[in-house]
């Protein structure tokens, strides 16, 4: 058994038409045994940046308040706020600096990039525990369903969604790969970001 599925949970994130959704079940279990159905695996880093951590629940504490220190010391330097390509490098390095003895973390980024001409692009990103970077266009998966969610959302996500289409797919993608998987369910979390706003919504999902 690997350390990385001993709490369970998933997380997902998938690019749309001017918006970006990452989304979490809300499990947190010791191996089969189900501790809590409320537990957050999403943060938001900005108003415009949501990173996913999916692993070890006591390394998404520690990872969680590294990150949150480093983005805060980073807008006081920088006088102004992260965009999600740099903040993906700054978790890079996060990771890397403990290699030797790494987080149990899979983290996931997704956000709203801001470009030169100022507008908007989706921007969703995932790194492994020693924070090798892997960019993409369309999903990214982590966590103990992530075969599953693969498998689902691959069949499901088409290029250039609109925003609820977006939360449609991956609130579909998310509950019915969690159903097969015994470390990952009890509800589930999305959030759809767009330059304006993030639209967050809790899901019910099968409790047993």
């Amino acid at each position: 058994m690997s350390i990385m599925d001993y709490n369970g949970g998933s997380v997902i994130a998938m690019v749309g038409k001017d918006c970006v959704a990452i989304a979490s079940d809300l499990r947190l279990g010791v191996q089969s045994l189900s501790i809590a159905s409320d537990f957050q695996k999403i943060f938001p880093v900005t108003d415009r940046i949501f990173v996913g951590l999916p692993g070890l629940a006591t390394d998404v504490t520690t990872l969680h308040e590294q990150f949150r220190y480093r983005v805060n010391m980073y807008t006081i330097k920088e006088e102004r706020e992260i965009e999600p390509e740099a903040f993906t490098a700054l978790v890079s390095s996060t990771l890397y600096e403990k290699r030797f003895g790494p987080y149990f973390i899979e983290p996931v980024i997704a956000g709203m990039q801001k470009l030169p001409n100022g507008g908007y692009a989706p921007f969703i990103a995932g790194t492994d525990v020693i924070g090798c970077i892997n960019f993409a266009k369309d999903l990214i998966v982590a966590g103990t369903a992530s075969e599953k969610l693969f498998g689902v959302a691959e069949g499901l996500w088409e290029p250039d969604l609109e925003a609820d289409d977006l939360f449609e797919t991956i609130s579909q993608s998310l509950l019915n790969a969690v159903d097969r998987d015994a470390y990952s369910g009890w509800g589930a979390i999305v959030h759809v970001i767009t330059k304006d706003k993030v639209v967050t919504r809790t899901l019910k999902g099968r409790m047993d």
